[in-house]
């Protein structure tokens, strides 16, 4: 009884490696990003370079964010969120607003965030390395 069963794999052999060969050979497609990011940093009140825009991917990390891979570290701690508690730190009483935006992808879904801060420590403390560019 053994021997159809060895007649059949035999058989099929051939077929199966050429299977296999083809399928290595195909080249994989390359994953999407866990984040693709465009992060935003307006400056209300001020006159030169109002605007700061920096691109943000995770995972693997890169775009032109100057700390990506750290920036990526905070949104992954949080979940996806940009803000959270803060962190502690002191900042000074000065006003000179800061507003934080984030348009994207997060993990396959729509990511948005806006929110003015009173200053940068302030915005710091709340979103850690997201918006330090």
């Amino acid at each position: 009884m053994a021997r159809p069963v060895i007649a059949a794999f035999r058989a099929a052999a051939p077929a199966l490696a050429a299977l296999a060969v083809a399928a290595y050979a195909v080249p994989a497609h390359a994953e999407a990003p866990a984040a693709s990011l465009r992060l935003t940093l307006t400056y209300p009140g001020r006159q030169a370079s109002a605007t700061k825009t920096v691109t943000l991917r995770c995972g693997p990390a890169g775009g032109d964010h100057p700390d990506a891979a750290r920036a990526c570290a905070d949104l992954d701690e949080n979940r996806g969120a940009f803000a959270r508690s803060p962190d502690g730190r002191a900042c000074t009483m000065i006003h000179a607003p800061v507003i934080a935006r984030a348009e994207g992808r997060w993990h396959g879904r729509a990511a948005r965030f806006r929110t003015e801060y009173g200053n940068e420590c302030e915005m710091h403390a709340r979103t850690g390395k997201i918006f330090a560019f």
